[in-house]
């Protein structure tokens, strides 16, 4: 007989969708039970996958991590983006690999100190500056959040994140709205096309008052501006000269960190 106790956790009287489950584990096999309509809907993963039902899927992604980071009280972050193929102490960037490990480190000692619930680190979660952001916090003895997605090339989540807030997504769209919804500050640094797509979405939703300002810095003033021609933007009148106040740039931990307590 299927289990009919009420569960104690739950606000009313009906039975749980997780009973259901179990209880559907132990039907007798037959042609019907065997039958692919017969699966609980919530619990049919063909089902669920299916063209029709991506707005359901869109919303899941949200809600999951949405409701895991509430559970594990994060309440603020600091946001880091950069390149996944930048490696310790290898090529003209692998010292922006030290650099941001050096910056999650602090970052992530100074919001213990205050119960480690506001700058919580995050990232994508994976190899390179991603791998460096959740190193520093676990070198200082943290939590760190990592964001990370299915890539037909890549990737195991970096070994650094925090397992209880490591998340993996389908949709890069929903991964990026987790990025900024908690977000305090948003680090850059070098990176490719993942990365550039990252930075100039968050610079738009800033330059479109879809999204509060807050500080937005671009470590590597040499790197940025030789990729970038930020300048040559603004005069041929595509975005406004006010717009290249939105980000500042920086070199060291330091002087983010600087930034980052002195905004505003």
């Amino acid at each position: 007989m299927p289990d009919v106790t009420p569960d104690p956790s739950r606000k009313h009287p009906l039975r749980s969708s997780k009973q259901d489950v179990k209880a559907a584990r132990l039907i007798p096999d037959t042609p019907q039970t065997r039958a692919p309509t017969y699966r609980l809907a919530f619990a049919d993963p063909e089902f669920l996958t299916r063209e029709e039902l991506r707005p359901v899927r869109l919303q899941l992604e949200l809600l999951k991590p949405e409701m895991a980071l509430d559970a594990e009280g994060i309440e603020s972050t600091i946001v880091m983006f950069g390149g996944a193929r930048i490696r310790e102490g290898k090529g003209a960037l692998g010292h922006f690999y030290t650099e941001a490990r050096r910056f999650a480190a602090i970052v992530t000692s100074r919001s213990m100190a205050h119960g480690g619930k506001h700058d919580v680190i995050v990232t994508g979660g994976g190899p390179g500056v991603m791998e460096a952001g959740n190193r520093g916090a676990h070198d200082a003895g943290g939590r760190s959040i990592g964001l990370n997605i299915v890539l037909p090339h890549e990737q195991a989540p970096n070994g650094y994140v925090t397992p209880e807030l490591c998340f993996n997504f389908h949709y890069f769209a929903i991964r990026k709205m987790h990025f900024l919804m908690r977000a305090r500050a948003v680090c850059v640094f070098p990176g490719g096309f993942g990365t550039l797509d990252e930075m100039f979405e968050s610079l738009t939703l800033i330059q479109t008052r879809r999204m509060a300002p807050i500080p937005f810095l671009l470590f590597g003033r040499a790197f940025w501006e030789r990729i970038i021609n930020w300048e040559a933007l603004a005069e041929a009148g595509v975005i406004a000269a006010e717009d290249l106040k939105l980000f500042q740039y920086v070199e060291t931990a330091e002087e983010a960190l600087a930034a980052i307590d002195g905004w505003r």
